[in-house]
């Protein structure tokens, strides 16, 4: 399967070779602009917002997105054209993300990724045209230890018993960073 153009050689247990010229593919198909966004509700951030694009909540500029710990979940709709070949493979790469995130996509879960390259295929829940993917984010406490301990003590929402992260602590990068894209991957005959 070839994901990008390019001369390949590929050496066989036997230690025989092979060369392959893969001559195009498709383009990746990138999904960007405004994403519906859900926060988890009772911890100060908007239970929904629309991201114009794909941003660092470390960065944003209201302080309940910045200071937000814990679960959100990213909507978008996306357009796809019919695959070339039925054995063709899509893969969804979501960029960077801090520092969980379930995907679903037409309502199936398909993963669970925790590290890069933040990849899943969604082949099997994909279909020409219109389909709806969710990215279900969580980050770690940080930010959220961070906003409070900035907070009189009878407005914070977290707390430890040893002071680890004081108000000048710096934010962590938090949720979906992107760019997301989907790849089709071809079979190729040898």
């Amino acid at each position: 399967q070839a994901g990008q153009p390019g001369n390949y050689e590929l050496k066989f247990a036997d230690g025989k070779t092979r060369s392959l010229k893969v001559s195009s593919v498709a383009a990746p198909v990138e999904i960007s602009g405004p994403w519906e966004v859900s926060f988890a509700p009772g911890w100060g951030a908007p239970e929904k917002i629309t991201f114009d694009a794909l941003t660092d909540w470390a960065k944003h500029s209201q302080d309940s997105i910045r200071h937000f710990s814990g679960k959100a979940t990213y909507r978008k709709t996306f357009e796809l054209p019919k695959l070339k070949t039925k054995n063709s493979k899509l893969i969804l790469n979501l960029g960077e993300v801090s520092d969980l995130a379930t995907v679903r996509v037409n309502g199936q879960e398909l993963a669970t990724l925790w590290l890069a390259p933040w990849s899943v295929d969604i082949t099997a829940a994909a279909k020409p045209g219109a389909n709806t993917l969710e990215v279900e984010v969580v980050n770690t406490w940080n930010n959220r230890l961070a906003g409070d301990a900035a907070l009189p003590k009878e407005q914070r929402r977290t707390f430890v018993t040893a002071e680890i992260v004081k108000k000048s602590s710096p934010l962590l990068p938090a949720g979906l960073l992107g760019p997301v894209f989907i790849r089709t991957i071809n079979p190729i005959k040898l």
